[in-house]
């Protein structure tokens, strides 16, 4: 005569294989469903469907489960079914990890982003002069800086500040360029002018207040030069990986991201610096990520150990506003660095051994 223990112990692998098949046709119907909604554009996860069912449940529970565990137990089920579909949207990212398990390489006149080599990118906040722009790039050059940043368009919180020279700006970013062997980094704020741009620049950026400018990511997209996309200053690290997709989708998967601050409640620093998510962006996909120090603090005394905070956490490069003399910049004047500050500070990220050319 058999065991009664081994019995009923035989008896409940038994439904433990009738609840994994069950577990996982459910799971089967949940994805297709999931993909349903992708399809329409609407939210995954539906609390009023979740209510009706786990009300359903707890109606027809014959016991000897309590309630209070039968929906507990199938809340779980609920939430492993929706991280599934959260799972399966990720990986049909372009610029996910899961996607493309490499880094992406972005070579731009003879410099490399992302590897193992980390870059400086530098320059003044605005362009606003031939003179001011050729002094900047010799010091870049004689540091041996290989990317200059400047802005042609500059869009402003107030219309009365200065908006930038626009394609005179490019004009002569493209000149001092070439003169000292740059590549050369600058916001474009409208569509039409992306394929413009590619005539006088290396590297397009769209900035934070143009992360979720659509229309400009999709023209992006179709254009066939690097685009570098600064995070917002409100927007989750998904909502700037979306952005991101925006343009992969739409044809270039030459994508450079930078986190640049978030607003907080915090005054001592002009936006807060989230190093959390340049580990995260490495980590979730395949692109380049940078920091641009200047913006994220807007202060001088702090971007020696903010970069070198940037470079430990996983950073591809760092990026950093320099100016032949600040106090009368056009724009930002209170955190750009001078050319003697700039040789210092480059000169404490290299003593460092954090970064690698």
């Amino acid at each position: 005569m058999s065991d009664p223990l081994e019995q009923l112990r035989q008896q409940l692998d038994g439904i433990n294989d009738q609840l994994l098949t069950l577990l996982n046709e459910r799971a089967v119907i949940a994805r297709q469903i999931g993909e349903i909604k992708e399809k329409q554009g609407v939210p995954k996860f539906d609390p009023v469907r979740e209510r009706a069912m786990l009300e359903d449940l707890t109606h027809r529970n014959p016991g000897p489960f309590k309630d209070a565990a039968v929906k507990h137990i199938f809340k779980e089920i609920f939430k492993a079914s929706l991280n599934l579909q959260e799972e399966d949207h990720t990986k049909q990212l372009i610029v996910s990890r899961k996607n493309q398990p490499e880094d992406t390489l972005i070579q731009v006149k003879g410099t490399t982003i992302g590897g193992a080599a980390q870059v400086m990118i530098a320059g003044p906040c605005s362009v606003e002069s031939y003179e001011q722009l050729r002094t900047v790039a010799a010091a870049l050059k004689q540091s041996g800086v290989t990317i200059m940043r400047g802005g042609a368009f500059k869009p402003r919180t107030s219309p009365y500040d200065f908006q930038g020279l626009g394609i005179d700006g490019l004009k002569m970013l493209k000149e001092v360029g070439d003169e000292f062997g740059l590549a050369t980094i600058s916001e474009i704020v409208h569509p039409d002018h992306i394929e413009l741009a590619g005539q006088y620049i290396d590297i397009i950026q769209i900035g934070a207040r143009n992360m979720q400018n659509f229309e400009l990511l999709k023209a992006a997209g179709q254009a066939q030069i690097p685009v570098l996309l600064k995070r917002g200053i409100a927007a989750t690290l998904e909502e700037f990986v979306h952005a991101a997709e925006y343009i992969a989708v739409n044809g270039n998967d030459r994508i450079l991201l930078i986190e640049r601050g978030i607003r907080t409640y915090e005054k001592w620093t002009r936006n807060t610096l989230d190093i959390s998510a340049v580990p995260l962006l490495k980590q979730e996909t395949h692109l380049p990520v940078l920091v641009d120090i200047s913006h994220s603090t807007g202060r001088k005394d702090i971007l020696l150990p903010c970069a070198k905070a940037a470079l430990a956490a996983g950073a591809d490069g760092i990026m950093v506003e320099v100016h032949p003399d600040p106090q009368t910049a056009l724009s930002d004047a209170a955190q750009q660095l001078d050319i003697p500050q700039f040789e210092q500070l480059w000169a404490g990220i290299q003593q460092s051994g954090l970064i690698h050319k």
